[in-house]
């Protein structure tokens, strides 16, 4: 999300929200020496991950892995949302992708949707039955939420003239497509994943996989507007 969606207030009351999840992950968290640097590594892959836009046929739209499901099912709940949250902040400071304003929006609708709600919910409950079914419906549920989450939170601020049905009507079906797409992908990985003993393999895997992603494949990254952008276009 844009500061442009948000009023003060939404922005500062997310802000809190989101940083008390925080600080509460971090008290839930064991920062130890083999945990401290599967966390950076899985940071770095998503980072780059969301740098891959894929078109999405028929809409003229676009969308990228989001990453909430998938880091933590690699890292666990509290880890994966210090590691999400890092990387929209690099984001928002360093890439002008959001803003300040609406950072503590998109920590919650990204981080805490998926990694403190979703992933024990759907997610846990699910994956000993069926690796692949836990993926795609906890990925799914976690972006349907989040994208209900922007359009609430852009509602509530009154900053923009978006019609709240129209809005909603676009941006559900759009990341509905979106979530399925990525939870293909988280079960393909997790897949590959379990069926690995070593805990440095994996970590070495994904770290030479970041730096190709971020090197390479966000080359080809499409250049058609993502989920939102679409969206608020077609709801104008």
């Amino acid at each position: 999300m844009s500061d442009d969606l948000i009023s003060p207030a939404v922005g500062i009351a997310m802000c809190a929200v989101s940083a008390t999840a925080i600080a509460y992950s971090i008290k839930k968290t064991t920062f130890s020496k083999e945990k401290l640097p599967m966390i950076g590594i899985m940071g770095a892959f998503i980072f780059a991950a969301q740098m891959v836009n894929f078109a999405i046929p028929g809409t003229g739209s676009s969308g990228h892995i989001t990453g909430g499901i998938l880091l933590a099912a690699m890292i666990g709940a509290f880890p994966a949302l210090l590691a999400m949250s890092a990387v929209l902040i690099i984001q928002c400071l360093f890439f002008a992708d959001g803003g300040l304003l609406a950072l503590g929006c998109n920590i919650f609708n990204l981080g805490v949707i998926p990694c403190l709600i979703i992933y024990p919910l759907i997610f846990e409950p699910l994956v000993k039955k069926n690796a692949a079914l836990a993926s795609i419906l906890a990925v799914v549920a976690g972006l349907q939420l989040g994208a209900f989450g922007v359009v609430l939170q852009t509602q509530i601020s009154g900053v923009t003239e978006l019609p709240f049905v129209a809005f909603a009507s676009l941006m559900q079906p759009i990341h509905l497509a979106i979530g399925l797409a990525e939870g293909l992908v988280t079960a393909a990985v997790l897949g590959l994943v379990y069926g690995v003993a070593s805990t440095r393999k994996v970590a070495i895997a994904f770290a030479l996989i970041a730096l190709f992603t971020g090197g390479v494949l966000s080359q080809f990254a499409s250049e058609r507007p993502d989920g939102l952008e679409w969206s608020i276009e077609h709801a104008e």
